[in-house]
């Protein structure tokens, strides 16, 4: 099958003698493929570290996912389901994140000579997009093409932000191109979506364009685009810049809202200004504006970072008993620095509270990152991993499979990295940029500078744009290798390719021109 956008896959398995993990699907390190894709792949284990956190892999927990994910089959009671019904059960199950389920459907409706309607090609195609299902969300637009249904804009902009999440900026443009040629005309949303892509992959001069380009064309600068533009100045060293944009705001009298607050609140903690942080966090509750799960995550990650672990698990505590689900991305954060003072009572006791605020599938997540961070060491399998949460009905997403592999990566654990991105390859979602991050950080830790190479060289080979995280990675990478003469060319690639560098990767560069410079004296 062709594909609209997507681009050819690369089938090179070596770069300079490195052997690349994933040519074409995920490869191990020794060059062979490690699975097959069998439907009974995946088998219950017994997980005892997770028993011991007092999570079985009996699906004690679960219950209630499992029953909210029973649907009734089409054919219950010898009733057959109509078009309609497909339809609308496929919307359903879209709706719920069984993405596998509706796809089923699909082709059951197809053997039946059903046909897809518009509302249901638009659920699926942003389901399969939001889990990260790229090149299946582009099979089932060119298949809506084909139908003869005209996709509305909000199609393209669920495309448009897939492809670019992936870092597949080629294949956005192509995206963009589409919406010009048809005269579908972009909206704010397109628009957003843009900006939030170039402020993350730190390139500047595109986001002063598309800025540009989006007041030409009429839309106003809400608080979405100003939080991301003080973001961009904070990422790259600009406080003064950074705080400018807020006076800004205040004399345009912006409604200063829950999207600028955060990003007020993440610049005072980048830069150790703690106590300002915590004092806009007052501020904004005194407002009446509810913080959300990322204003305490920006707390809690920037307390560990500089030292102040007490005051980021008092905060940790504090956002449960406000009713907020723990992001599993800060599990990480918390568990390292505690594993680090040898606080495993502490570790335990913070499970133990998530399990009694019915935090029960983050409790999961959180007893299995714990047992990769080393005391009892079960979970040194990523498979294990895999199977624990499935067991419990946990529904698989590219983020926790980011989560899990950021565990293995902070320790230098590259074989086990590679295997988090084999199982999710496996449930059909692409590598995309932030796990070729991880996965070349993890290649840094450990001193692979030549397997970081590699991954960052199949990245331009697929499509794939690497940001400024990949290149200050790679930096990092021949740093620690003490390769300093190749760390000025990767800082002018970087500039090349349309990154601006942050503060961390001209850190680096000015340590390797000082090394550099020495051992010419």
């Amino acid at each position: 099958m062709q594909f609209i956008f997507s681009a050819e896959p690369s089938s090179t398995s070596f770069i300079n003698g490195v052997l690349l993990p994933f040519p074409i699907c995920v490869r191990s390190l020794s060059g062979r493929k490690s699975y097959k894709i069998l439907n009974s792949f995946y088998r219950p284990v017994n997980c005892n570290r997770v028993h011991e956190f007092g999570v079985t892999t009996g699906g004690k927990f679960s219950n209630t996912v499992k029953n909210s994910m029973i649907h009734q089959s089409p054919f219950e009671k010898g009733k057959e389901i109509s078009r309609q019904g497909y339809n609308d059960l496929i919307c359903e199950l879209c709706k719920d994140g069984d993405i596998d389920e509706a796809m089923l459907l699909v082709a059951e409706m197809e053997a039946l000579g059903f046909h897809l309607n518009a509302t249901s090609y638009v659920c699926l195609i942003a389901a399969l997009g939001k889990v990260g299902r790229t090149l299946e969300a582009d099979a089932i637009f060119q298949d809506m093409l084909h139908s003869g249904i005209k996709p509305r804009l909000k199609v393209y902009n669920i495309l448009l932000g897939g492809f670019l999440k992936k870092g597949l900026l080629m294949l956005a443009d192509k995206v963009l191109l589409l919406i010009d040629d048809l005269n579908i005309g972009r909206n704010q949303e397109t628009y957003e979506i843009l900006v939030d892509y170039y402020v993350k992959a730190g390139r500047m001069e595109d986001t002063w364009s598309i800025i540009g380009k989006m007041k030409k064309d009429g839309f106003q600068l809400n608080s979405f685009v100003y939080s991301k533009v003080i973001g961009l100045y904070r990422d790259n060293g600009m406080w003064k810049k950074a705080m400018g944009i807020v006076q800004e705001i205040k004399q345009m009298e912006v409604s200063v809202d829950k999207r600028i607050y955060n990003s007020i609140i993440d610049t005072f903690g980048k830069y150790g200004e703690l106590s300002e942080a915590l004092e806009v966090f007052e501020e904004m509750q005194q407002e009446g504006i509810t913080p959300d799960i990322t204003a305490w995550n920006s707390l809690i990650k920037w307390h560990c970072k500089f030292g102040h672990l007490a005051t980021a698990l008092e905060l940790f505590m504090k956002m449960q008993e406000h009713g907020l689900y723990p992001d599993p991305k800060i599990f990480t954060t918390i568990i390292s620095r505690l594993v680090e003072q040898g606080k495993w009572d502490m570790i335990k006791k913070n499970f133990e509270n998530l399990k009694c605020n019915g935090h029960w599938i983050s409790g999961i997540i959180y007893a299995i990152l714990v047992d990769i961070y080393g005391q009892y060491g079960r979970f040194d399998v990523p498979e294990e991993c895999i199977s624990a949460l499935k067991s419990e009905g946990i529904q698989l997403s590219a983020s926790i499979f980011c989560v899990l592999a950021n565990a293995y990566a902070q320790q230098g654990l590259c074989e086990q990295t590679v295997k988090v991105l084999q199982l999710m390859e496996l449930e059909g979602i692409e590598p995309n940029l932030i796990m070729l991050n991880v996965l070349i950080n993890a290649f840094s830790i450990s001193g692979r500078h030549l397997e970081a190479l590699s991954i960052y060289q199949y990245m331009k080979e697929s499509g794939i744009s690497p940001d400024v995280v990949t290149y200050s990675t790679l930096m990092k990478a021949f740093m620690r290798a003490r390769k300093f003469d190749q760390v000025p060319m990767i800082y002018k690639e970087m500039e090349s390719s349309g990154c601006t560098p942050d503060r961390k990767a001209r850190e680096m560069l000015q340590s390797a021109l000082t090394v550099l410079e020495q051992r010419h004296v």
